[in-house]
């Protein structure tokens, strides 16, 4: 009788994966995809693009939704975190910015849309016997580096299509990880 039971209760688990958790991350901007958004910025040419030409193309922090401002000291620890690197090692648009500290600005962009669903045994999944995810989306960076309200060096890149699986088995369930039941472990950690 508790061996029907135990079966009935699995079967029954293995159709509600519709129940397991869906995490959706999106960056707000005024673009919608990785393409899209390496467009625009492809457009953006050091030494002739100005500050009033990118914000023609959307790139302007008061505008622009998770467009950061970075300073002189932020960009000195991105392209010189130690000793070893000098002014020589860098790009010609990094020692203008380096040159001239005062009049030095960036802006560094991060967006990513990405979308984690676990899929799988409901029951497994609950008691964190088994989970399995799938996260799909993408992800761009940028960085747009001024001198005096002149793009002097840019750099783009990123992921265009993310596909990841997880899968995580702990034998003892819940006994194992008892904090991971608070956690949603839908929703990986993109940093």
């Amino acid at each position: 009788m508790m061996l029907a039971i135990l079966l009935l209760v699995a079967l029954l688990g293995a159709g509600c994966g519709k129940m397991l958790p869906v995490a959706k991350t999106r960056s707000e901007a005024p673009w919608p995809s990785f393409a899209a958004s390496k467009a625009v910025f492809d457009q953006v040419i050091p030494y002739q693009t100005t500050s009033e030409d990118l914000r023609g193309l959307q790139i302007d922090p008061a505008v622009t939704p998770n467009l950061q401002i970075l300073t002189y000291p932020d960009i000195v620890s991105l392209f010189m975190p130690n000793s070893s690197f000098s002014l020589k090692d860098m790009d010609r648009g990094l020692r203008d910015c380096v040159a001239d500290s005062s009049k030095c600005l960036a802006y560094q962009l991060r967006l990513e849309r990405m979308e984690a669903r676990r899929h799988g045994n409901f029951i497994l999944d609950v008691l964190s016997f088994i989970r399995k995810t799938h996260q799909t989306g993408w992800r761009f960076n940028a960085l747009v580096v001024m001198v005096d309200d002149v793009v002097v060096y840019k750099l783009c890149g990123g992921t265009p299509k993310v596909d990841e699986h997880l899968y995580r088995r702990n034998p003892l369930g819940p006994l194992q990880e008892p904090a991971e039941m608070v956690r949603d472990a839908g929703v990986i950690s993109i940093l």
